[in-house]
């Protein structure tokens, strides 16, 4: 085998298909393709030896750094003690102390834990939970799910029919099983971010009225829409949803795989409302960026709905890799490290020092609704299609991953930036805005 960083671009081009992608941009190179041969702390590393700030946490996975060293230990620990067995029949520490420990940060009243391996996955468990639940319960006529306009849940067929992105859903149509699309709290869509709330929640409150009979659930996320351009709402929306699904029997569904384990200024993103779900669906930081790994905690009461001497009123659904000890153990690591460095106090410092470095760009002629909610930050840039791919290579230029969606220009780095690397991330933002531009 040739050594690893040996034409590794040319090696990936014509052996890997990349996700979310289309390949001929990298092909021609329109769009450069890096190849990553290690990390440390905020950084990545190329063959080359250049570096880059990872400003998007790797798709927002990664929360204290790569190469953490006490998430390394924990895993090397790990290694010498048991790699994986299978969830059916068995169990392990890490699995149950994981469970244990994320049913304790919900307040307690969300626990009985189904593993998986990614977001969408979780997704389609808290879907399938909500659907046999309801027959479970003798309503079977509740098989239907409402979800919100530019949501995103994932890309397996029962996700992305509650996922409401037309270049990642439309090709897919036929293959799909119908969900009601109601309009988002998008605070962008209103004079404030309460009027959408409310504006949204009546939208709600009608169709329940009126559906309420042949509905399953109702799948959100909380606060923050991010594949769908990091829209931003208010809690309100949260409150009045939750009030509106317990009034018509509806499950509430917080999916959040992206916006959850701090991303919000909150351990939970629901937490700032002030309410629980029904389902609770994490993914993404739950292992700190180091390995696959998904959750869904639910109430007591879902889980005795299912809980017979008829095998199939089980809930049957299965993955190889659920609950697999290595994963279980760096998000415990992850965990530990929350508790042990007060994470949301420093991340509310560095959040305020990257909202002021960034401020100035509400002022740009080209820049729309700057906004944060807290370790998320972004703004709308009104150009033409190609903008977000210059800005990319811009930023390359500037050692810094930025990844825009469409043009919406979005911050998410680790949890570990320091003054400096805080200075070359807004820095980099706003010279690279500038040289993206006609």
């Amino acid at each position: 085998m040739p050594p690893m960083q040996d034409h590794l671009v040319e090696r990936s081009l014509a052996s890997l298909w990349h996700p979310c992608s289309q390949m001929k941009q990298h092909g021609t190179g329109e769009l450069p393709l890096l190849g990553i041969v290690r990390g440390q702390g905020a950084w990545l590393y190329d063959t080359e030896e250049r570096r880059y700030l990872d400003g998007i946490s790797s798709w927002w996975v990664n929360l204290f750094g790569h190469c953490n060293p006490r998430i390394n230990a924990a895993l090397r620990d790990q290694l010498e003690r048991l790699e994986h067995v299978m969830l059916a029949g068995c169990t392990h520490g890490p699995a149950v102390q994981l469970a244990e420990r994320l049913s304790a940060l919900a307040g307690g009243e969300l626990g009985h834990c189904f593993y998986a391996s990614d977001g969408a996955s979780a997704t389609e468990i808290a879907l399938k939970m909500s659907f046999h639940f309801w027959r479970n319960s003798g309503r079977p006529d509740k098989q239907q799910f409402l979800c919100l306009k530019n949501g995103y849940h994932g890309e397996t067929v029962g996700a992305l029919a509650v996922t409401d992105i037309p270049i990642f859903r439309d090709a897919y149509g036929p293959l799909l099983r119908a969900a009601t699309v109601l309009p988002t709290p998008d605070a962008r869509l209103a004079a404030t971010p309460l009027e959408a709330a409310h504006k949204a929640a009546q939208a709600l409150e009608a169709h329940l009225a009126a559906h309420h009979g042949e509905t399953a659930a109702l799948i959100v996320e909380p606060l923050v829409q991010c594949a769908g351009g990091m829209a931003m709402h208010d809690p309100e929306y949260l409150r009045l949803a939750r009030a509106l699904c317990d009034r018509y029997e509806v499950h509430l569904i917080c999916d959040e795989i992206a916006v959850g384990f701090g991303r919000t200024g909150t351990f939970f993103a629901h937490q700032q409302a002030g309410i629980r779900p029904d389902f609770l669906c994490l993914s993404k930081g739950i292992s700190a960026g180091y390995l696959p790994l998904s959750a869904v905690l639910t109430k007591d009461a879902v889980y005795q709905a299912f809980y017979d001497d008829e095998t199939s009123r089980g809930f049957l659904h299965s993955h190889s890799y659920t609950g697999n000890a290595l994963a279980c153990r760096a998000a415990l690591a992850g965990l530990d490290i929350f508790a042990g460095d007060d994470v949301l106090a420093a991340n509310r410092l560095r959040a305020g020092r990257i909202g002021s470095l960034l401020a100035p760009l509400a002022d740009h002629p080209k820049v729309r609704h700057l906004r944060n909610r807290g370790m998320i930050f972004a703004f709308d840039v009104e150009a033409d299609a190609g903008f977000g791919r210059r800005f990319h290579r811009a930023a390359l230029e500037r050692e810094v991953l930025l990844r825009p969606i469409g043009n919406t220009v979005y911050l998410m780095p680790p949890y570990i930036l320091d003054e400096a690397e805080i200075g070359l991330l807004c820095r980099a933002t706003g010279e690279s805005l500038e040289a993206a531009l006609p």
